[in-house]
């Protein structure tokens, strides 16, 4: 699966744009500051149609303007790079309403369940060491993320179950737990599919978190194990666990049980990476998760996604800027990938990318910053 044209009107700061995208990607330079984080904001932007940096709709409008429009133009291909089908997958955010409307191939879609995942990124930001380092509430945003775009049935679950908890949340915030009651059977449900999909997933990323910490180059090692009740991947555990947590749950006026309260435990030598972890443990088991994102959507889709890399070279010393780089821009799979640098010195060794400039929100494809974007054909 690969872009082959964007346009963006209206986005951050990036002067509008409508342009062929190369096969291969693109590598954009320029000094912070100049749009090349919200280039690559735009090229996520229609995987799950929210900002990949967690800013809402009305913060991606550029300053003063009426909104945004974002349209892709997706092309899959099979094994040997041959063009399979396409799709044109667009978006506008009126700012004075809030309205977002989204189109597929011309046809207007009302449910995100419906659309999300037909254009496949992965995408690495200096934020991600969060993975490792910040709460469970990141690593929870990892999982719901990767695993609604690899199942369509996980999104629709999760979508059920935060409705579900919102309703049990308020009722139980009004001191009503009566009316919260109604609520435990499909929050039950909902999130019995929720943590049995999780706990499938955690059993068949344990063994790659392993191997790809030890290929970043760290020498101890690394497990990683779902944090959570695993019996409630059966919905009929949830009535004793929610009875159990009745009076906790009244006396905090919010659920204490379920899927939203769990965690990935990430472990080097058998000590927590979040609590104990370098900062080099912490970014390299950060990267790992990212890996195992990609191979998750892989294995799901049956497809590449590309990979956005937004200056993640330069946070990495030497060796693991080798090591990740033989990692992810190896070529034999025929992956797009879109990477962010401010200078060419920092771009890795023996990269096979045009190079593109960005100065002010203009880009260019001929890497001169400050020369505007010339449209596609």
């Amino acid at each position: 699966m690969r872009l082959e044209r964007l346009v963006a009107r209206g986005f951050r700061n990036l002067v509008d744009l409508d342009c062929a995208l190369p096969p291969e990607g693109v590598a954009l330079l320029g000094p912070n500051g100049q749009g090349k984080t919200n280039f690559l904001e735009a090229v996520y932007y229609p995987v799950l149609f929210r900002s990949l940096r967690g800013a809402s709709d009305a913060e991606l409008a550029r300053f003063g303007g009426p909104g945004f429009q974002v349209e892709a133009q997706v092309v899959e291909t099979d094994a040997e790079g041959e063009r399979t089908g396409e799709r044109a997958v667009a978006v506008t955010y009126l700012s004075g309403n809030r309205k977002k409307r989204i189109l597929v191939d011309g046809d207007e879609i009302d449910r995100l369940v419906d659309v999300a995942g037909r254009w496949l990124a992965v995408a690495f930001l200096p934020s991600d060491v969060g993975l490792a380092s910040g709460p469970a509430a990141e690593r929870r945003q990892y999982l719901d993320r990767m695993l609604s775009l690899a199942d369509r049935r996980y999104l629709q679950a999760l979508a059920r179950y935060r409705a579900a908890l919102a309703q049990r949340n308020s009722a139980l915030r009004q001191g009503r737990p009566e009316l919260a009651r109604p609520f435990d059977a499909p929050l039950a449900q909902a999130g019995a599919r929720l943590v049995a999909a999780r706990l499938e997933w955690a059993r068949g990323a344990a063994e790659q978190f392993a191997a790809e910490f030890e290929a970043l180059g760290e020498r101890h090692a690394a497990a990683l194990r779902y944090a959570g009740r695993a019996e409630l991947a059966d919905p009929a555990a949830w009535g004793p666990a929610l009875d159990a947590a009745h009076a906790t749950d009244r006396a905090r006026g919010m659920t204490t049980v379920g899927p939203h309260r769990d965690d990935v435990a990430l472990l080097v030598g058998g000590r927590s990476v979040r609590d104990f972890g370098s900062t080099g443990q912490q970014r390299s088991a950060a990267i790992a998760l990212k890996l195992i994102e990609i191979a998750t959507l892989e294995h799901a889709r049956a497809t590449e996604p590309a990979l956005l890399l937004d200056d993640v070279f330069a946070e990495l010393d030497r060796e693991r800027q080798r090591r990740l780089a033989g990692r992810l821009l190896d070529r034999h799979g025929g992956r797009q990938v879109f990477l962010t640098a401010p200078r060419r010195d920092e771009l890795p060794e023996n990269l096979a990318l045009p190079v593109w400039g960005v100065a002010d929100g203009a880009v260019s494809p001929r890497g001169e910053p400050g020369a505007a974007m010339r449209p596609s054909a």
